[in-house]
């Protein structure tokens, strides 16, 4: 941490301000950078670490910066890199196919697609840029080289990325359209008695920055979300595989692509994902949960058209960690 400390002092304009509002309003940072700082200590109010980005500011507070965000990025990128052991370049991704215009992976759990505003180091698109650095540019974002789509950190499976911009603009046109077909082997808690279900529950952000649908009934609740509200339309159709005591394993299909839409509309459902920490709910989330260590939510199948207009079908088995759980389930 750096010696140097740069201190403001809160006015009677600023009474009642979150930290983190403030910070951003008085610092070159963003919000999400300023709640990584907090999160590593290098803000203090009064001396002393806050405990949450969202205490309420007083006039008088002392709210100084004790390290920069540069400072804590590096550290958080030697933290993973030590959590990990390895550095990027020893990261082993499965390559399904690789032609001229495309590959497609089987991306690994724990793994992000692309960073976040706090410049993660390891990530699907950093894995890119080091094993085809060709497709540097190719996309609309520079930490996204020609990737259309995302899986969660915790979710694994397949993903097509284009190796150029011909190819990036015609998966971007599909996946508006709506023409890419993708499925998802899913295991949710509790015994789902239809075979088959649409769920069409409209989702939106909750005031707590997680994901919201409105559930079938008032049994489960988001924390830190006082009511559910509308929002927009997503679609999630599924289909019964196999069944056990306490647990049903899907076959997952999303007509729309909202952001955690399956783990959101499984949990609105009464039927929480298995390993989901952010969706869940106390009586269901428990022991097996903490045992997996993951999300069991996997991308086994993988549709598209390429340049060519002929279209690719791409499909993977279950990772071995998630055949083993389901083993212990029998």
């Amino acid at each position: 941490m750096s010696s140097e400390q740069t201190k403001y002092i809160v006015e009677e304009e600023q009474h009642g301000q979150r930290l983190d509002v403030f910070l951003v309003h008085i610092s070159s940072y963003s919000r999400g950078e300023v709640q990584k700082m907090i999160k590593h200590g290098a803000i203090l109010l009064n001396g002393i670490i806050p405990k949450k980005s969202g205490e309420k500011l007083k006039v008088g507070d002392e709210v100084s910066i004790v390290s920069s965000y540069e400072e804590v990025a590096l550290l958080e990128k030697n933290k993973q890199e030590k959590e990990f052991g390895k550095s990027l370049k020893d990261f082993i991704i499965p390559v399904i196919e690789d032609t001229k215009d495309y590959i497609v992976v089987n991306k690994p759990p724990g793994i992000l697609t692309h960073p976040t505003q706090a410049g993660e180091a390891v990530s699907l698109a950093a894995w890119v840029l080091e094993h085809y650095p060709e497709v540097k540019g190719i996309g609309e974002y520079e930490n996204r080289p020609g990737i259309v789509h995302r899986l969660d950190k915790d979710t694994s499976g397949l993903m097509v990325i284009a190796k150029n911009q011909k190819m990036f603009v015609s998966l971007k046109e599909q996946f508006k359209k709506r023409t890419v077909h993708k499925e998802y082997m899913v295991l949710v808690h509790g015994n789902i008695e239809a075979e088959h279900a649409l769920l069409d529950f409209l989702i939106d952000r909750g005031t707590d920055g997680r994901m919201v649908a409105r559930p079938k009934t008032n049994q489960f609740s988001v924390k830190h979300v006082s009511k559910i509200q509308p929002g927009k339309p997503a679609i999630t159709e599924f289909w019964v595989k196999q069944r056990f005591l306490h647990f049903t394993l899907l076959s997952v299909k999303i007509h729309t692509g909202r952001t955690h839409q399956i783990r959101v509309h499984m949990y609105a459902y009464n039927h929480p994902v298995v390993g989901d920490p952010l969706y869940h709910n106390k009586r269901t989330h428990g022991a097996k949960d903490r045992s997996l260590g993951r999300l069991f939510l996997h991308s086994y199948l993988l549709n598209f058209q390429n340049l060519e207009g002929e279209p690719m079908e791409y499909s993977v088995d279950l990772p071995e960690e998630l055949k083993e759980f389901l083993d212990t389930l029998k």
